[in-house]
């Protein structure tokens, strides 16, 4: 999973806009409007980003986390932490393929994260959530959906921003299959830069509760196995990479375009190849 930067205005799912995300934009229309935001998952790999662009705007960030002294599927010390915030940007995420797992942890920490907020007088909760996953049935998938019905259905102020897969997919697939074979999923997708998906969500705290708004995608359409084979490239591999097409609906949802964005929304402007050689990596 051009438009104008998410948060620019407000826009509902079908608003048609046409210009591009920009650093400018972004710190623009946020400025002066300092706030103290508390990071669901502030220590992972977006949860960093999101941090770092809270600050590049202004704002104070609260990262929820155990080390911080929270904790998300308990609820513990999630409303103390919370106190004072304007709103909460949530991208805690868990690693795994199980339906069961995924729907358990995103179900549990949504609903102890929006009781905190209740109680501490949150007035916005943000979510990120994922091009396509309305659309494929695929295990991790289901826990993201849920995590969508219930900031979507229930009565606290929300919004939920979809966004296709980052840049740093690709690496992180030859990170979990290690060994001179890397299997890739058949997958086409509008890979983004997990920074411009940080600066968006941040953005989107000036606006006002929007719901479902437009999804986030990158500038260009590319197949994973072709990004798995660019990253190895860069870094003088010879590893091998096989395409490998999941089985049943979801593989063929996968392949063909399920995870795609639909309509128009907000792009990204930095393309695979220029984050690629601005990266850093080996």
């Amino acid at each position: 999973m051009s438009h104008p930067a998410v948060g620019s205005r407000q826009m509902r799912c079908g608003q048609r806009d046409d210009s591009t995300i920009s650093d400018s934009t972004i710190s623009d229309e946020h400025e002066g409007q300092h706030m103290q935001i508390a990071v669901a998952g502030g220590t992972g790999l977006l949860g960093r980003l999101v941090v770092a662009a809270a600050a590049d705007a202004g704002h104070t960030t609260v990262v929820l986390s155990r080390s911080t002294g929270t904790d998300l599927m308990t609820g513990s010390g999630l409303t103390a932490a919370l106190q004072g915030s304007a709103a909460v940007i949530d991208v805690s995420n868990i690693s795994t393929l199980s339906a069961k797992k995924s729907i358990n942890f995103f179900a549990t920490t949504t609903g102890n994260l929006l009781e905190a907020g209740r109680q501490a007088g949150v007035a916005h909760h943000i979510a990120v959530s994922i091009v396509g996953v309305d659309r494929v049935d695929y295990g991790y998938y289901l826990g993201k959906r849920r995590q969508e019905e219930l900031l979507l259905a229930g009565d606290r102020p929300a919004t939920v921003l979809r966004a296709t897969q980052f840049h740093e997919f690709a690496q992180q697939l030859l990170d979990r299959f290690p060994g001179p074979v890397a299997l890739v999923p058949a997958m086409l997708s509008q890979p983004i830069a997990a920074r411009e998906v940080a600066q968006a969500l941040v953005a989107l705290v000036g606006d006002a509760p929007g719901g479902l708004v437009p999804e986030l995608a990158g500038p260009e359409e590319l197949e994973m196995t072709d990004m798995v084979r660019r990253v190895l490239r860069s870094q003088g591999s010879r590893r091998r990479v096989l395409k490998l097409r999941l089985p049943g609906a979801v593989g063929r949802q996968m392949a063909t375009g399920g995870l795609l964005p639909t309509g128009p929304g907000p792009r990204g402007t930095q393309t695979f190849q220029d984050w690629l050689a601005t990266s850093g990596m080996p």
